[in-house]
């Protein structure tokens, strides 16, 4: 009877939400780039997405371009979109990249290194961090695209864009 109480108590007070995970830090060595990306250089200033595809994922190709298009939409609103080519040689990640007109970052992560730092279990992935470093959204499989907007919005928005309560 008093863990009732106590959980009532808890909700009607409302606890604390659990924070999201911090994002792990990771450097990627750019194609055709002497540059390595810092995901420490973006705090503060960007929400990353980082998208985790391969040159022989059909689901990948499947969204290329519509990825593209979404890195034109938000590029100029902060956001940052790098693509992590997971197991691929350097040869097939710049086939696919031009390919689909991709024109954001892009890196090799062959053995998985930073892959597996965020939980890959196949391609495509996507993970959304925020300004502050954290996780927002991890999205496995297909239809990231499309749900990336509705992610990305309220992280975008100015003060003076966000609804007021």
């Amino acid at each position: 009877m008093r863990a009732l109480a106590l959980a009532a108590l808890l909700v009607a007070v409302g606890a604390p939400a659990l924070a999201a995970p911090v994002a792990p830090a990771f450097t990627l060595r750019l194609l055709d780039s002497h540059e390595t990306f810092d995901s420490r250089d973006a705090l503060e200033k960007k929400v990353l997405v980082v998208r985790f595809q391969a040159s022989w994922c059909r689901p990948c190709a499947r969204e290329a371009a519509a990825l593209e298009r979404l890195y034109e939409r938000y590029r100029g609103r902060g956001v940052e979109v790098i693509g992590v080519q997971v197991q691929d040689t350097a040869v097939d990640a710049r086939r696919f990249l031009r390919t689909h007109g991709a024109t954001y970052l892009a890196g090799l992560d062959p053995h998985l290194t930073v892959a597996n730092r965020f939980g890959l279990r196949g391609t495509p992935y996507t993970v959304v961090i925020g300004r502050d470093g954290r996780v927002v959204a991890r999205i496995h499989g297909e239809s990231a695209v499309r749900r990336l907007p509705r992610i990305l919005d309220p992280l975008v928005q100015s003060p003076a864009e966000a609804p007021s309560r």
